[in-house]
């Protein structure tokens, strides 16, 4: 470190340590203003102009120091100088010591910090770079920072000094005037009864509303902003309150409660009505479960005490099944069903060519504009298939693709162990197919605990399934006619033949093909949304797959509720959507469920908790239904009942989980899910008894060697010689 930085750092701690040891921030407060108030004005009568240099001083310095005390000399400058004299005082001086502790901060730690962070940092520079000053009146309007951290951490950002001074002097001037103008009522008490006089009052009923004023004012900025390019296109009146582009989860549910809330409704589905969930995942994989499932009961007759069960798999009438159940739900999910609710139903391609204006083109070829206040956009996730060489040559199958399949695949390779890879992994095993899987991670599941993970990974293995962890798919190919993944495991190349292969490797978002690049609305893995589910347009939101950052059926219907309101009803009332309690299941057996935190991101987040614990395999109806297997883990705040996560490994975990949710949601911990009567025998009872572990590990047990003693005496113990 050069000499300059050494020495600026050396006068900058001797100052700081100077505030401290000689107690100077006595100075800034209200109680020694009012003491010294008369001397003061009477000071200030006499020298204006020396007392106005003096005064303007003192507030550089505080503020170049990031001293405690910026806000009170606001206040005192109105009460002295009055509101226009305070005003322009406090303006110029908060400006230049903001822009010297923005200078301080530069020069001491910029190149160190760009150097060791720089790689990521690179977003938040380039963003710098191009929308700095906009980014900087933003936290200068709504003080939701600390002045001096904004000083302090702009300096580190390649904004330039000219740009920093004059967007903070504009910035600050509005709360300049409102505590200014706060001052000027401080200097007029007298007495107590001033304290209650209508200016004052006044005063700090505008402090108290200036945040919420500024936040609009940002907004109402940013919008303009925003639309600037458009103007021209914006419609005087509109055909429609909403337009919804998707009809899976999210999109169905934003239609149904703008409808619900006598909206006039346009929901846009080029496919199929009910989306992935019903035509391609949740659906069809539990009936598909389903089957498998009867088949592993059937397997396992002995334990019921049946001698001999036999079931012969017919695949194709299997998979016919699969979409008879698809059939059945299918009217849930009808445009006869929505159109009965009120919901304009249309099937076609939408594309967004304005903020307010959605082209669609109709299955005919007709293609119509429509007019609306708001869009929702709902176009879901697709499979992500990656690019491993010879993967086009041999084939492949994905979650979306498999539902056509009538003749059973003997050999399947799957390819990902997450929920939707294990989910199908252990289905068509148990229907018969010879499966290997493939994960590239350590082990599968790998969101889960590990403890959980070994619980389904042990199981996959007791049924014959072929478990390949660490194993990096490298590239297919064809051998022979036959078909052959070539993969890394412990950097060993392996050979795996396989006559069918499902990619199961997560689903990446519809981001392409409805005018999002037009508009100029960024994306990265999804659309990127604030926490109103709003886009880079206000007026546009976002919700389920498409917006992240959990892809469930669940999760996007929750969504929707905000998106919808927001929407329909912003700027008089929005919500930010809640993201506290998202529960979630794998229907493998064992089942999974979970929602909080579990143990490992606990301890990533630094997150300190306690663990309590309750095997399955001790709960009487699991013994009785012979599925004495599983656990439940809960995770609390050290020394108290709250809930911080639950994991739930067994039968029918995912139905169990729901007492948690709710409990997590309203506040509810532990004793109370004790002091709740469960039904015997019932699988719930396992969250009534691992409460009760946690109770029997805090018992208060000085109390109890007290409450020990009071029965031995009411026995008469005590008495007895």
């Amino acid at each position: 470190m050069d000499k300059k930085k050494l020495g600026l750092i050396f006068v900058l701690a001797l100052l700081i340590a100077s505030y401290f040891i000689f107690d100077l921030g006595r100075f800034f407060s209200l109680d020694y203003f009012k003491a010294q108030q008369a001397a003061i004005e009477a000071y200030r009568a006499e020298n204006p102009v020396l007392t106005a240099g003096l005064f303007f001083l003192i507030y550089v310095v505080v503020t170049a120091l990031s001293f405690p005390g910026a806000a009170v000399l606001t206040l005192v400058a109105g009460a002295i100088f009055g509101l226009w004299w305070g005003v322009l005082i406090v303006s110029f001086a908060s400006s230049i010591g903001a822009t010297l502790a923005f200078l301080a901060s530069r020069f001491l730690l910029r190149d160190w910090v760009q150097k060791r962070f720089g790689d990521r940092l690179k977003a938040i520079n380039t963003g710098v770079e191009r929308e700095g000053g906009f980014y900087l009146f933003t936290l200068r309007l709504v003080p939701a920072f600390p002045f001096f951290v904004i000083n302090l951490v702009m300096g580190l950002t390649p904004i330039r000094t000219t740009t920093f001074y004059w967007v903070s002097q504009l910035g600050m001037l509005a709360g300049t005037l409102v505590y200014v103008n706060a001052g000027t009522q401080l200097g007029q008490i007298e007495s107590l009864a001033g304290i209650l006089s209508p200016g004052l009052v006044g005063s700090f009923v505008l402090l108290g509303i200036f945040p919420l004023i500024a936040k609009r004012i940002v907004a109402t900025v940013k919008a303009r902003k925003v639309f600037a390019r458009w103007s021209e296109r914006k419609p005087s009146s509109f055909d429609r309150n909403l337009v919804v582009i998707g009809g899976g989860s999210a999109g169905l549910v934003t239609a149904y409660i703008a409808a619900a809330v006598k909206s006039k409704v346009t929901l846009v589905e080029r496919h199929k009505l009910g989306g992935d969930c019903l035509n391609t995942g949740c659906v069809p994989s539990k009936a598909l479960i389903r089957s498998a499932k009867f088949l592993s009961h059937v397997q396992r007759a002995s334990e019921f005490g049946i001698d001999a069960a036999e079931a012969k798999v017919d695949f194709a009438r299997v998979m016919e099944r699969v979409q008879s159940v698809i059939t059945a739900i299918e009217p849930h999910d009808s445009a006869e069903r929505y159109e009965g609710l009120g919901v304009d139903v249309v099937e076609g391609s939408a594309r967004i060519v304005s903020p307010w204006q959605v082209a669609i083109t109709e299955s005919d070829g007709t293609v119509r504009t429509l007019t609306t206040r708001s869009i929702v956009i709902a176009t879901g996730a697709r499979p992500f298939v990656p690019p491993i060489p010879g993967i086009d040559e041999v084939g492949y199958l994905t979650s979306d693709t498999l539902w056509n399949l009538r003749e059973q695949p003997r050999r399947l390779l799957i390819l990902g162990g997450g929920p939707i890879g294990s989910e199908l992994t252990q289905a068509f095993a148990r229907l018969g197919s010879q499966v290997t899987q493939v994960e590239m991670m350590p082990r599968i599941m790998a969101r889960e605990d590990e403890d959980v993970s070994e619980a389904v990974m042990a199981r996959f293995i007791r049924e014959g399934i072929d478990v390949r962890i660490g194993t990096k798919a490298k590239a297919f190919t064809v051998e022979d006619g036959e078909k052959v993944l070539i993969a890394e495991q412990d950097g060993q190349e392996v050979r795996i033949p396989f006559d069918q292969v499902i990619v199961a490797l997560g689903r990446a978002a519809n981001l392409t093909g409805f005018g999002l690049e037009d508009l100029g609305i960024p994306t990265g893995k999804t659309v990127d949304t604030n926490e109103f589910l709003q886009t880079l347009y206000p007026n546009i939101y976002a919700a389920g797959d498409v917006a992240g950052p959990y892809q469930f059926t669940h999760t996007a219907a929750h969504q929707a509720w905000y998106a919808a309101v927001n929407a329909l009803f912003d700027p008089f009332k929005t919500f930010k959507a809640d993201y506290s309690v998202i529960p979630w299941a794998t229907f493998v057996e064992p089942e999974v469920a979970r929602v909080g935190l579990n143990e490992q991101e606990a301890r990533e987040q630094g997150i300190e908790y306690e663990l309590t614990r309750f095997g399955i395999d001790d709960l009487d109806r699991a013994i009785a239904d012979s599925e004495a297997h599983g656990f439940i883990k809960v995770l609390t705040v050290p020394g108290k009942d709250r809930i911080l996560g639950v994991t739930i490994v067994g039968e029918h975990a995912g139905d169990l989980i729901a007492e948690y949710v709710l409990a997590m949601k309203h506040g509810i911990g532990l004793n109370k899910i004790l002091g709740t009567i469960h039904i015997y025998p019932t699988l719930a009872e396992a969250n009534k008894y691992v409460a009760g572990e946690w109770k029997r590990a805090h018992a208060p047990q000085k109390l109890l060697e007290w409450v020990e003693r009071f029965h031995a005496w009411r026995r008469g113990e005590g008495s007895q010689k």
